[in-house]
């Protein structure tokens, strides 16, 4: 099969209006909740996207039919033949482990291949299984998957060792129909999270937050279908204010409420951008140009790990030194010679530049950058490691000097909302080839 790939001319400031739909990271977890329903769910704004792809053929294997009509997933659950998600998913994406739970609830047994995703850093399933075995799980990881077995869950109490989404996310989705209350220590607190309680919450789960990363579930007997409208992406957001900023440009963001952008907002205007803000759209621009500055990724509320590709980008942009400080994932600078190829000044070090000491502050990971600008970047012939790498390739590519040409698009459209299409009102000059 031929490699697809994007031709891109820079083509001046980029301008225009994007509306966002629901997050690529919510719009699959969802999903998989619908499987623990009585009757069908119905979850509206639904990106069209790869990811929604893939866990709806998962979920077809499963006895669950999917019926997409424009943004709208509509979710049946039927009977389980075989509790197995197929090995042929292998490494597509993390879904497959957020299956564990609900599997044994309505089957008793499950098997899961082994998760992939973006190759951005260990994401170990340890948390999950220790969780799984702390309902009272039966669970043995073997080398091509995950097999689990419970005639019962029951409610326990968990303590994260760090608040990872997709461990909390496992916990919600066997908490809710596990007999009696589980408690979940140091939870990840994402506004994906908290839409996916809610989303639960109406489908008649026990859920309530408690102070300190805390949330409590009391389990239930039975679980109805439930309908949701998804609220619009932030990172998808993030980026297409930084593609109007990088390029000089302005670009009018619609369908994101302003709350879940807060912490980038504030960075961004601290760089020098004005903002318009009201209740449909957000707006940034930069005309009297950027300042450099020190930016440390975090769990929310911090500043959002995939937001920091694009804003890598910017930094280029900005008049100064800026430095990066990456704490979420050890591996996910791993795009940054592929901007250093197109010219970007930038550095990568091991230790923590930028803020406090991180968790990996005594490993050899590469988690810090330093970067120099303004830099003029040139075109260049790329590929995309993963899809919020790939993101900052195409800004990368519309702000440089000389035409690009970008490879491992499959990467951004598992991600991003019609991307081409999107890139291509905004006036980038961009041919899919």
């Amino acid at each position: 099969m031929t490699e697809k790939v994007w031709e891109i001319e820079p083509s001046g400031p980029l301008r225009g209006d994007v509306t966002v739909r629901g997050a690529k990271n919510a719009v699959s977890k969802h999903m998989v909740a619908a499987m623990l329903g009585d009757g069908p769910s119905v979850i509206r704004n639904a990106p069209d996207v790869g990811e929604v792809g893939i866990t709806a053929a998962m979920l077809e294997h499963l006895g669950t039919s999917v019926e997409r009509s424009a943004d709208q997933l509509t979710i049946t659950t039927g009977p389980v033949a075989e509790p197995n998600v197929p090995k042929a998913f292998t490494g597509l994406n993390r879904i497959p482990i957020l299956m564990l739970g609900p599997l044994l609830h309505r089957a008793g047994e499950a098997f899961v291949p082994l998760v992939g995703g973006d190759p951005i850093g260990r994401r170990p399933i340890d948390f999950h299984v220790d969780a799984l075995r702390a309902f009272g799980a039966e669970v043995e990881i073997a080398a091509d998957g995950i097999h689990a077995r419970a005639s019962r869950l029951r409610g326990t109490r968990i303590e994260l060792p760090y608040p990872s989404v997709g461990a909390t996310e496992t916990v919600l989705l066997a908490a809710v129909l596990a007999e009696g209350k589980t408690v979940i220590r140091n939870a990840a607190t994402e506004p994906e999270i908290i839409e996916l309680a809610l989303f639960l919450q109406r489908m008649g789960a026990g859920i309530s937050f408690s102070p300190d990363r805390r949330i409590v579930v009391e389990g239930v007997a039975r679980l109805n279908g439930a309908e949701t409208t998804l609220a619009g992406d932030r990172i998808e957001a993030f980026s297409y204010l930084v593609a109007g900023l990088v390029t000089r440009g302005e670009v009018r963001v619609h369908g994101c409420p302003q709350d879940r952008l807060v912490t980038a907002i504030t960075t961004l205007a601290r760089m020098g951008a004005r903002f318009e803000i009201t209740d449909d759209w957000i707006m940034a621009s930069a005309p009297q140009g950027l300042r450099p500055a020190a930016v440390q990724t975090d769990t929310h509320p911090g500043f959002a790990t995939d937001w920091q590709t694009p804003l890598m980008v910017l930094f280029t942009q900005a008049d100064g030194m800026s430095v990066l400080h990456e704490t979420v994932y050890e591996n996910r600078l791993a795009y940054v010679p592929a901007l250093k190829s197109m010219g970007a000044e930038i550095e990568v070090y091991d230790t923590c530049l930028g803020g406090p000491a991180c968790r990996y502050h005594d490993t050899s990971a590469l988690h810090s950058a330093v970067v120099r600008g303004v830099s003029k970047l040139r075109g260049g012939d790329v590929t995309m490691p993963d899809i919020r790498a790939g993101f900052s390739a195409v800004l990368a590519a519309a702000v440089a000097e000389g035409p690009s040409t970008l490879r491992g698009v499959h990467h951004i459209e598992r991600g991003y909302h019609h991307p081409v299409e999107q890139f291509q009102n905004l006036g980038l000059t961009l041919n899919p080839r």
